[in-house]
């Protein structure tokens, strides 16, 4: 271990260790045969675990680092002091394959190998700095000689954010921590320890979408569907309260009988009070009244549907610059056609069937889209009209006390 290290140290000395090897494989070899057999294993053992951690490992982990700061060397704003330059390590690599008891060890392939590795599963882990292994790669390449099989992950921007994927796992989280602007169609975090905010616009859901494909949209809208389904159903139980429903009517009641007067107008005082009177019926221990609660729980059902509205805007967005190069969307020319008129190969038919395929689902989504809204409708109408649920229809007398609840 000792002079593995102190030869890892040198450098310049790497060379010297094919040597080694064949002095101790000579030696070994002087043995009788039991004795060879006996010693031969756990030596070749003892030997290729102290080279994979004195030599192999440091070696893998420097040329990493190296190229790292070569990388990101524009970020560096400091000069690299000169005692702090570490030799250049290109001539190890440079060493043909050690031979070993019947077997042979590539520090190149080793490297190759655990720089592959690196890259695959940190790409995997953070997708958005596909660009910066990508360069990596190139200059371990350059660089090195180095080559690496690429990872061949789907590639995301900077401007990814969050993933839809994401979001339709904790869709419950999502919407009670980011705020929509309804105008911009744009998702605000509503705090953050952070120096800085998330946002989630169109442009991120487009690049999701186009990252898992548009059958991921069904998907997310199902989910919402569900999500939606369990927030009305504690909407409808709190409207259904005696407490909640008979200051519902006493107000209706009210608003009829004085309709003139009012000139059709909800007053301000009996907003207030409405929401003086929820008030007495108990808080929470943060401090939240029922009507508080019911405010939120209205809350999570808007974001939820702002979602499913960006959603389909994404997928627009997303379908419109995949398409922007077919020049006229009304006549597409059948490509199957024209390779069959052109007696080409099967294979060339069978492709341009499969691109007709997907110019036509892209030309479909473009002109045709999803009216995610009004499935949405189409499902919760017909139950939230029933006469079951006649207490849902006075609704409309508890928005103006909650829009003076804060």
């Amino acid at each position: 271990p000792i002079y593995f290290t102190a030869l890892y140290e040198s450098k310049s000395n790497l060379h010297r260790i094919k040597y080694v090897l064949e002095g101790v494989e000579d030696s070994v070899k002087s043995m009788n045969v039991n004795l060879q057999s006996r010693i031969m294993p756990p030596l070749k053992q003892e030997i290729t675990q102290q080279m994979n951690t004195k030599i192999i490992k440091p070696l893998c982990e420097e040329i990493e680092t190296n190229l790292r700061l070569h990388t990101h060397s524009h970020l560096q704003s400091q000069e690299i002091p000169l005692q702090t330059v570490q030799p250049d390590c290109k001539d190890s690599l440079s060493l043909p394959p050690l031979y070993l008891f019947h077997s042979f060890v590539s520090l190149k392939g080793k490297i190759g190998n655990y720089l592959e590795k690196t890259f695959y599963d940190l790409t995997t882990v953070a997708l958005h700095d596909w660009r910066t292994y990508g360069e990596m790669r190139c200059l371990a390449q350059h660089k090195y000689n180095i080559s690496t099989v690429e990872d061949t992950l789907p590639s995301q921007t900077l401007e990814q954010g969050l993933d839809v994927l994401e979001i339709m796992r904790n869709i419950h989280i999502f919407v009670s921590k980011y705020q929509y602007n309804l105008n911009n169609q744009i998702f605000i975090e509503h705090s953050s320890n952070n120096k800085h905010l998330n946002t989630i616009n169109i442009r991120h859901i487009a690049n999701s979408i186009r990252t898992h494909g548009t059958g991921i949209m069904n998907t997310t809208v199902n989910f919402t569907y569900q999500f939606l389904r369990k927030k009305l159903i504690i909407f409808s139980q709190f409207l259904y309260d005696e407490h909640i429903k008979s200051r519902l009517l006493k107000d209706l009641c009210f608003f009829r009988d004085n309709k003139v007067q009012l000139d059709s107008k909800y007053s301000y005082e009996r907003a207030e009070k409405f929401n003086k009177g929820i008030r007495r019926l108990g808080v929470t221990q943060e401090g939240l009244t029922y009507l508080d609660q019911f405010r939120i729980l209205i809350t999570h059902i808007g974001n939820a549907m702002g979602y499913v509205r960006m959603i389909r805007s994404g997928g627009l967005h997303c379908c419109s610059t995949a398409i922007r190069y077919i020049p006229d969307l009304d006549s597409i020319v059948s490509l199957q056609e024209l390779t069959s008129a052109e007696g080409l190969s099967e294979t060339c038919v069978q492709t341009a069937q499969v691109l007709d395929q997907v110019i036509n689902n892209m030309r479909r989504n473009i002109t045709e889209g999803s009216e995610y809204f009004k499935l949405l409708v189409d499902v919760f109408a017909p139950v939230l009209c029933d006469q079951k649920n006649s207490h849902l229809w006075n609704f409309h007398m508890i928005v103006p006390p909650l829009t003076i609840n804060f």
